[in-house]
C-alpha cells in the first residue's frame, strides 16, 4: 500500500509522514524531493506552477508509485496532490493507494509556514495554493491541529481501526 498525504504547504505532509512512516515502519517519500531546480527557483520566488510545470514531477511520483507496488513496498509519500486532475494522474493504474487530506485553518497553515525555515516554498504562494485546492470525497481527512504523533494516531486509526494506539 501506498498512503499519499496531501494537502497545502505548511499542512505538516512532511513531518507527520515522517512520524506515520517510522511508525508503520514503511519508506517515507517526499514529493518535494521531485521538483526541479526550476520548479523550486519559481516557488522560492513566490511564482505559482502551471500545469505544465508540474506534469514531469507528478509523472515521476506516478512511477515511484508504480515501483512501490510493483515491489510490494509500503510506503507514505507527502505530496500537494491539490487537484482532483493530479490525484488521478498520480494513482492511475494503482491498485493499492490510500488519500489521506491533512486539513486545517488557513490562520494555522501561514502561522506555520511563516515560523519554517530554510524550505524554498515562499509562504506568499500559500493563498494561490489555498485557491487551487480541490478537496477530495474519496479520502481519510485529518485534522492537523494536532501534534504530528496525533495526526499520525488518527491517520492510522483511520485507515487500520483495529491497529490504532491505545
Amino acid at each position: 500500500m501506498v498512503i499519499i498525504l496531501m494537502g497545502v504547504a505548511g499542512s505538516g505532509k512532511t513531518t507527520v509522514g515522517e512520524v506515520l512512516a517510522r511508525r508503520l515502519g514503511w519508506h517515507f517519500y517526499d514529493a518535494d524531493d521531485f521538483h526541479s531546480a526550476r520548479n523550486r527557483e519559481k516557488m522560492h520566488r513566490g511564482e505559482p506552477l502551471t500545469d505544465g510545470d508540474r506534469r514531469p514531477w507528478l509523472e515521476a511520483l506516478h512511477q515511484l508509485i508504480s515501483r512501490c507496488e510493483g515491489k510490494d513496498e509500503q510506503a507514505v509519500l507527502a505530496c500537494s496532490a491539490l487537484k482532483q486532475a493530479y490525484r488521478e494522474q498520480l494513482t492511475v493504474g494503482s491498485r493499492e493507494v490510500r488519500l489521506v487530506y491533512l486539513k486545517g485553518p488557513a490562520g494555522l497553515i501561514a502561522r506555520r509556514l511563516g515560523a519554517r525555515h530554510g524550505h524554498f516554498f515562499n509562504p506568499a504562494l500559500l493563498q494561490a495554493q489555498l485557491e487551487a485546492l480541490e478537496e477530495p470525497s474519496d479520502a481519510l481527512t485529518v485534522d492537523i491541529a494536532g501534534t504530528p504523533e496525533q495526526v499520525a494516531d488518527a491517520i492510522i486509526a483511520g485507515l487500520h481501526p483495529t491497529d490504532a494506539p491505545d
